[in-house]
């Protein structure tokens, strides 16, 4: 069974192909990490999934719909959540109006969006500052609103671009404890340089580089790859 599909997925920009003719399939309740050197194509496939960027050629399909053309937040409605590289929380706001501004993506009743929005704050280790304004928050605690704000979505596919960059080693340790826990529910689609969070969390690891899949295996089929080495892991 098949999650989400892309088929030839191309973008192109002023001439240059930041991606081109990328073929992925994630499986449900699967953990893929995406993984390449900067400036690989990353965030611009990413940003294909989500509706975020107009793919120049190629299709989108999830759960089984062509989504090729859908806006992002027809795609949010469909089952597809996201954090960002850059954390896009509202600084003004308390954190726990945060989380429920993304649960009333889904849910209209107050009282589960209340409570929904407790749980997501719970999960991520948030609770005790649920009425703390976001952008008070360190960087490391913004990047896990903003992944209680997906996961409040109750959403079919997780998609997580950096989402450990700037946490603490205990915190890195709670997220992955986290993802495991996601994974049971959902399909994640990880977005990482943590070499060592890739390699404890991933089933299925692909590697992009000059905006083509270099590689896809399981951690120890890349960690083995002599291509995967001298492009990215830095060996040869």
């Amino acid at each position: 069974m098949t999650l989400l599909q892309t088929t030839g997925l191309s973008k192109t920009f002023g001439g240059l192909d930041a991606v081109k003719n990328v073929d992925l399939t994630l499986e449900p309740g699967r953990i893929r990490a995406l993984i390449g050197p900067n400036g690989a194509g990353k965030t611009t496939l990413v940003g294909m999934l989500c509706g975020r960027i107009e793919p120049t050629t190629g299709t989108v399909r999830f759960q089984d719909a062509d989504i090729t053309h859908l806006p992002a937040h027809a795609r949010i409605a469909s089952g597809m959540a996201y954090t960002f590289q850059i954390t896009s929380v509202f600084a003004r706001l308390p954190v726990v109006e945060n989380v429920a501004l993304a649960a009333r993506r889904k849910w209209k009743n107050a009282a589960d969006v209340a409570r929904r929005a407790d749980e997501a704050l719970a999960r991520v280790g948030l609770a005790d500052r649920r009425d703390q304004t976001a952008g008070d928050l360190a960087y490391g605690h913004q990047r896990l609103l903003e992944v209680a704000m997906g996961l409040v979505q109750d959403p079919e596919l997780l998609i997580m671009d950096e989402p450990t960059q700037g946490l603490s080693d205990a915190e890195i340790e709670t997220f992955k404890t986290l993802v495991r826990d996601v994974a049971q529910q959902a399909t994640v689609l990880l977005i990482e340089h943590n070499m060592s969070v890739v390699m404890e969390l991933a089933d299925q690891i692909t590697v992009l580089n000059f905006g083509q899949i270099l590689a896809e295996g399981t951690p120890k089929d890349i960690r083995s790859n002599a291509e995967v080495q001298a492009a990215y892991l830095g060996t040869s």
